[in-house]
């Protein structure tokens, strides 16, 4: 098995202390001038951003927005989402169900805002981010949380909202038994007293409903390609 090896000028700023904006010029230039377009870009960016130390500002919003793009635009099926590409994108920002950072926490957040459909799965996924953040103190959004209270804050419910957003409608928030097992845990681990007063409207609004699924296809992330083939696998 061949190991991965960054390429010019990507292994070069790797070994940087601090990532530049000149450096994300050089990456748009030479590593990725069609954007984000396979497996090995994705492992690029990903370990472009674990080792440089110090970031500037604009990388959080090119790492989003580039790895966001590929997800849910260039990969199948494209502008929406399935369990396949869903469970490859917790994959890569995991470990054992816990988001490794808050800036790929953000990168689940906005595919999920993008993509026109969203698994169960990785709804529920993200909103357990917060039962862990909150009974265990790990995950990337403990570390973008403002406060160690162990209630439900004003902060806690724009999270929530952001994530049930897609299932929303007309005052019902109309749940799968996946996320709605992670809404009743959540419930059971705080302290009615402590909380927001908009988590229990927000309890009050939930609604257990059967969700149909599409068949499950034994296939991997596939994308759109420039030749003459309309799709193949990426292993």
């Amino acid at each position: 098995m061949s190991e991965f090896r960054l390429a010019f000028p990507a292994c070069v700023i790797a070994a940087k202390h601090r990532l530049a904006v000149e450096d994300i010029g050089l990456l748009r230039k030479h590593t990725f001038p069609d954007g984000i377009r396979t497996a090995d870009d994705v492992v690029t960016m990903l370990a472009l951003n674990n080792s440089c130390p110090e970031k500037c500002p604009e990388w959080n919003a090119f790492f989003v927005e580039q790895l966001a793009g590929f997800i849910v635009d260039y990969s199948y099926p494209q502008g929406s989402l399935d369990d396949v590409n869903a469970a490859w994108l917790i994959r890569v920002v995991s470990t054992d169900g816990v988001i490794n950072s808050a800036l790929e926490l953000e990168l689940v957040l906005h595919v999920m805002e993008m993509a026109a459909f969203v698994p169960d799965e990785l709804r529920a996924f993200a909103l357990d981010q917060l039962r862990l953040a909150l009974c265990e103190s790990i995950g990337g959004y403990k570390l973008s949380r403002a406060t160690d209270r162990a209630g439900i804050t004003r902060q806690d419910i724009d999270f929530v909202m952001r994530v049930l957003r897609g299932v929303s409608d007309g005052g019902v928030i109309s749940l799968s038994r996946v996320t709605y097992d992670v809404m009743m845990r959540l419930a059971e681990a705080t302290d009615p007293a402590a909380n927001h007063p908009r988590w229990a409207q927000i309890l009050q609004a939930v609604r257990l409903v059967e969700f149909a699924h599409a068949p499950r296809r034994s296939r991997w992330l596939r994308i759109v390609e420039d030749t003459a083939e309309t799709e193949h696998a990426v292993a």
